[in-house]
């Protein structure tokens, strides 16, 4: 099979992950999804970080980290297909995001959600309920009808809404996340959609009115602590959970005194901001999208190359007899292809001692490629992966 991506080339894209590709010769990673190579630029920017910390020391923040983290997030925008000056806030998990967005709502806020969001996500809304959250669970599955039981469930009434533009399981693409964003306004609700499983590979219906958070963990490259919320420029809301870095230009001010004077909120994303955080993840983040556009890889390029790398590994999936969990529609596929494996979790295991680097959620083994992974890889690796299934199914 060849590749449908022919103007690429995976040879000149590889020679900036010799360190990455090099500790991991002779083994075949198809964790894209979910930990991606660092280019070699990235260990450069971590030792940058350390230059400017040396050379500013407590004022690097101004210097030189509130710019990076400006640079950053414009690019990041842009791939997400927002304008490059709409508010954003960095953060060091999307969790923590997430939990301020939710902590400016009542405590008995009206919120509807699926039961295929992220774990941290599933875990907070859990605990949150126990005290008052109102949390309505629209069933994940079946697939095909879940935007209309989500249009459903918010028309019944929300505060808002929590769904993933891309889900984990399967990468399964959510149709019609505009009907679902017009049914959050008719609803009066907020709409917050997890991008992370779509960020840099898939390109998703966002509007300016939702919020969006997502990472670089997995797509971008970034490595850990480069997680975001996008947030629509009209957003006044006042999250309960605020650090220091939500009003960080008054600083020098004098403090109100507590209790007389609302407390205040900076302009734009600084409104969900935290505290104190390791700026080094913004550092790689600026090196890796520095070699994503030195290589012509936008997100339709990007999107492309994916696609082609996933319906391979479909492809012989199928030839194999394997059910492929993931949709055979490449519009309803993202970045990844799960394929099922009873004991998927053993079967990821055992695949790892052969060299082959996959990952498992349930009974899903998740098989992920990234844009330096060759065709040759992906073979051996899917070639790997049946063996494995099919021994622990016979």
């Amino acid at each position: 099979m060849t590749s449908s991506v022919p103007t690429f080339s995976t040879a000149a894209l590889r020679e900036a992950y010799k360190s990455f590709l090099g500790a991991a010769a002779g083994h075949v990673l198809l964790t894209g999804h979910s930990h991606q190579a660092w280019p070699d630029a990235a260990k450069e920017a971590l030792a940058r970080c350390f230059d400017d910390a040396a050379r500013f020391v407590d004022e690097k923040w101004g210097e030189a980290v509130f710019p990076l983290a400006d640079r950053v997030g414009s690019k990041i925008l842009a791939r997400l297909g927002f304008a490059e000056d709409d508010p954003i806030t960095f953060g060091s998990n999307t969790h923590e995001l997430v939990y301020r967005l939710l902590s400016a709502l009542p405590r008995d806020a009206r919120v509807v959600t699926t039961t295929s969001e992220f774990h941290s996500a599933y875990r907070q809304l859990s605990r949150l309920a126990e005290d008052g959250l109102r949390v309505t669970w629209v069933p994940g599955f079946p697939r095909p009808s879940l935007t209309d039981r989500l249009v459903a469930a918010i028309s019944a009434g929300a505060d808002l809404a929590i769904v993933s533009g891309v889900f984990f399981e399967d990468s399964f693409i959510l149709p019609g996340l505009r009907e679902v964003a017009g049914a959050a306004r008719k609803a009066g609700a907020l709409l917050l959609v997890d991008a992370y499983h779509g960020f840099n590979v898939a390109p998703l219906e966002l509007d300016d009115d939702m919020f969006v958070t997502a990472g670089g963990y997995k797509y971008a490259q970034f490595g850990e602590g480069v997680c975001f919320l996008r947030s629509p420029r009209s957003c006044a809301l006042r999250p309960r959970s605020t650090g220091w870095f939500a009003d960080f230009g008054s600083l020098e001010a004098p403090r109100d005194e507590p209790g007389r004077t609302p407390v205040r909120y900076g302009d734009k994303g600084a409104r969900f901001g935290g505290a104190t955080f390791d700026p080094s993840g913004l550092y790689r983040a600026e090196a890796a999208l520095g070699v994503f556009d030195s290589f012509g890889l936008d997100v339709p390029a990007l999107r492309r190359i994916s696609v082609a790398q996933t319906e391979r590994i479909v492809a012989a999936l199928d030839r194999a007899g394997i059910e492929v969990l993931s949709s055979h529609d490449p519009a309803r596929r993202a970045g990844f292809v799960s394929a099922r494996a009873t004991g998927a979790h053993d079967v990821a295991r055992r695949l790892k001692a052969r060299g082959v680097h996959v990952d498992a959620r349930g009974e899903a083994l998740r098989l992920g490629p990234a844009p330096y992974v060759t065709d040759d890889e992906i073979d051996r690796g899917v070639a790997a992966a049946i063996e494995e299934i099919r021994a622990a199914n016979p």
